[in-house]
């Protein structure tokens, strides 16, 4: 075929796509969907995974290790270490919902409106991040000490919510359909576990350094105590100087990682525009649109499940290293314990979505979720059997995978719900996503506030070679009672959650019917400054559909929708309208000009009363 053969084809093709009819366009778009075509490509959604590595890696570096480098190697005492992690977790719930408010008041930029927050602070939050494992000079002060704990920790959080609200709210702004961003979710899940796996790596590498410093001190301790030669020698001045160094090393580790992932984020993802970027909403106060998210019952149900269960899980898993080390007497085997949780969630991921596919997002959470609680309780019932402790190290993975997978899975469905009852209420997907942020880390706040003051009353001595009684009993209620009891109170909340797979299919229904009609909009739009001369007959008299919209039209999904969107959201003389309240002025009739379906034969006459509407709104159309 020659060039010139090959440009009449396309030539040809070009022609019968402009004049082909709307519900042809809308039947191609549909089995283009169906298809998979205009999906979010593998490499995006592998760009968009790596990004959420350095959340998680300094998320588990902090979960396992912090608490004992401020009890051991700062040697602060219990009632500090307390107040520290729990305004820290405090601090860091509070600051999500604010950055995610800010966030989405923010403008766009070239980039988009979210990559530009993610890129700005990465540079900051690596810098609080390897303060964070830094001994001052003042650490001889008590308070000079807690001070600077407790603001570079605060400012580490704040810095990690302006990376990590908008990187997950981005999810929205991939484009593809539902199941393009469900596939994008377990991407994340997956690299975020293997993430995982890795900083237990480096934090294994860490905690062995010391428990080999921490047992050769106590033997030292033992041998100065037998000979009586030198009673004081039981406080060391610089205890375990080379788990400082470790320490201090996987922090610029991290570090590194984080800068090479965010870089990878920036330049493999491509933010889309959002369903409502040509819409001009009301613009509301913070406090009215987070009013808005709490009074939605499956935003509610959703995050208050999601809050239980992630206290659950935080809990227990945040005192098993403590509970290997003076329970089980498995402290040395704690890195590959943590191994096998880690590999088996990360094999668990990819099975997950299969099931989820086939049963529903709901049942699959009621299968997994579950499977925690017989772990746990063999965990408190056997000591020092490493094989078993292996075995139940897998299904704990498991049930870890649900917990990664499915809220997060679930959360974009409840966001489309909001949508489609709120049509006027846009920009919010940020909100959405920084809230559950915050019952995520309100959860392991009050999980390790609750864990280091329960230890602190039992009498937990830093540096204690044989814990007390009371030390082991707290360790056995905080691993397996107490979380036991938070996952069946979250599974609750999760049993009463409304969205189903029936609902969940109606939602995107509904949505792709709103979508279409948005869509045939735009092709008559085109057609219209395509052909200037036969605008205003063309713009509405194109179809039998545009004349059934001037009188009585069939009932939509989004009618409802409209009209509570045009009651809140009053006319203004201003420029700035809201797109619903436009939408629904010149979709429906006035009581003065009824005109029925059925006159479809009468063009002249419904002309002639919609120019006469046009010129009583005083609209003039250039």
């Amino acid at each position: 075929m020659t060039p010139i053969q090959a440009l009449q084809d396309k030539l040809q093709s070009w022609k019968r796509f402009c004049s082909c009819t709307t519900a042809e366009q809308e039947e191609s778009t549909r089995k283009e969907e169906s298809h998979g075509r205009g999906g979010i490509p593998l490499c995006t959604k592998l760009c968009y995974a790596v990004g959420g590595i350095p959340y998680q890696m300094t998320n588990i570096a902090m979960a396992f290790s912090f608490q004992i480098f401020l009890l051991d190697i700062v040697q602060m005492e219990p009632l500090f270490v307390s107040l520290i992690l729990f305004i820290n977790r405090a601090w860091d719930a509070l600051t999500d919902p604010l950055v995610g408010y800010l966030v989405s008041r923010s403008r766009r930029s070239p980039i988009g409106k979210l990559l530009h927050w993610s890129v700005l602070s990465m540079p900051l939050g690596v810098l609080s991040y390897a303060l964070l494992w830094f001994i001052p000079h003042t650490a001889a002060s008590s308070s000079a000490t807690v001070a600077w704990y407790l603001t570079v920790s605060c400012l580490f959080e704040t810095f990690m919510s302006c990376y990590h609200v908008p990187y997950t709210s981005l999810n929205m702004f991939l484009g593809g359909s539902e199941r393009d961003r469900d596939s994008a979710t377990a991407y994340r899940m997956s690299v975020e576990v293997l993430a995982m796996l890795l900083a237990a790596v480096i934090q294994g590498q860490v905690l062995r350094v010391y428990n080999s410093e921490r047992e050769s001190s106590c033997v030292n301790l033992d041998i100065n105590h037998s000979e009586l030669t030198n009673p004081t020698s039981s406080e060391p001045t610089a205890p375990l100087h080379l788990t400082r160094v470790a320490f201090m090393t996987s922090a610029l580790v991290l570090g590194a990682l984080f800068f090479l992932c965010c870089m990878l984020l920036f330049l493999g993802v491509k933010e889309q525009s959002g369903k409502s970027d040509g819409q001009i909403g009301r613009r509301r106060s913070y406090l009215k649109d987070l009013k808005m998210l709490i009074g939605h019952i499956s935003y509610q149900r959703l995050v208050l499940g999601f809050l239980f269960s992630s206290l659950a899980f935080q809990m227990s898993l945040g005192n098993f290293a403590l509970f290997c080390i003076h329970v089980a007497g498995l402290g040395a085997q704690f890195q590959n314990l943590m191994l096998a949780i880690l590999v088996a969630a990360a094999v668990s991921v990819p099975l997950w979505q299969m099931i989820l596919v086939r049963l529903g997002k709901k049942s699959t959470l009621f299968i997994g979720l579950p499977l925690l609680i017989p772990a746990l309780i063999v965990f408190v019932s056997v000591t020092e059997n490493f094989p078993v402790y292996v075995v139940v190290c897998v299904l704990v993975g498991a049930s870890v995978a649900t917990l990664f997978l499915l809220p997060w899975s679930m959360l974009p469905d409840v966001v489309d719900d909001f949508t489609l009852q709120n049509p006027c209420c846009t920009d919010l997907e940020p909100l959405f996503f920084s809230c559950s942020c915050f019952c995520n880390k309100l959860g392991g706040g009050l999980s390790a506030g609750i864990s280091t003051m329960t230890l602190h009353l039992t009498g937990y001595k830093t540096g204690a070679c044989i814990p007390g009684e009371g030390v082991v009993t707290a360790l056995r209620l905080l691993l397996a009672p107490v979380p036991i009891v938070l996952l069946l109170v979250g599974l609750i909340f999760f049993y009463l959650y409304p969205i189903n797979e029936t609902r969940r299919q109606q939602i995107q229904h509904d949505l792709e019917r709103i979508r279409s009609r948005a869509k045939r909009e735009e092709v008559d739009t085109g057609r219209q400054q395509s052909s200037p001369q036969h605008r205003p007959k063309r713009s509405i008299f194109h179809s039998n559909t545009n004349i059934t919209s001037l009188g009585t039209k069939k009932s939509d999904p989004s009618s409802s929708a409209r009209e509570h969107c045009n009651r809140i959201t009053p006319y203004s003389h201003s420029s700035t309208r809201s797109a619903c309240s436009l939408e629904q002025r010149f979709d429906k009739p006035s009581s003065k000009s009824d005109i029925p379906a059925s006159q479809h034969s009468t063009r002249q006459s419904a002309l002639k009363c919609y120019e006469t509407r046009c010129k009583k709104a005083k609209v003039t159309w250039v």
